[in-house]
């Protein structure tokens, strides 16, 4: 189950929305990508690590805005509850500056090669005891 990881190839929608539904819509396009892939898995439990990466090429989303409605969409589905989530990794990155990005997953890689905007999700247990700076 764990790492689970997806791709949703468009632009983000901030928390900070004016027009809520357009949060709600893109919380539901988030719920549909993952629930394609994890295909009625029961829900993990235990301390879970985040990563979310929004690949850019043109404006840009503020980063921390990005994560909530994502981390809504994944509750119920993929963790039971989001106070599951301890460690979160937010990050944004322009195309046009070619990214450099190591240890890319074949389905981080497929997306790169798209060279198109797209948002990266990887769900992983995380280290129970370990804090990096």
């Amino acid at each position: 189950m764990l790492p689970f990881e997806f791709v949703i190839y468009r632009s983000p929608v901030s928390q900070q929305a004016r027009r809520r539904e357009l949060v709600r819509q893109w919380t539901q396009e988030v719920r549909n990508a993952a629930a394609g892939l994890w295909r009625g898995q029961p829900a993990v439990d235990g301390a879970l690590a985040v990563s979310i990466t929004h690949l850019f090429d043109r404006a840009e989303l503020d980063v921390d805005n990005m994560p909530k409605p994502i981390l809504d969409a994944l509750k119920g589905l993929v963790y039971s509850d989001d106070a599951a989530v301890t460690d979160l990794t937010c990050r944004k990155r322009n195309l046009k500056d070619d990214p450099q990005i190591s240890n890319a997953s074949p389905i981080l890689r497929q997306s790169l090669n798209r060279n198109a905007e797209f948002v990266h999700v990887l769900i992983d247990d995380a280290p129970l005891r370990e804090v990096n700076f």
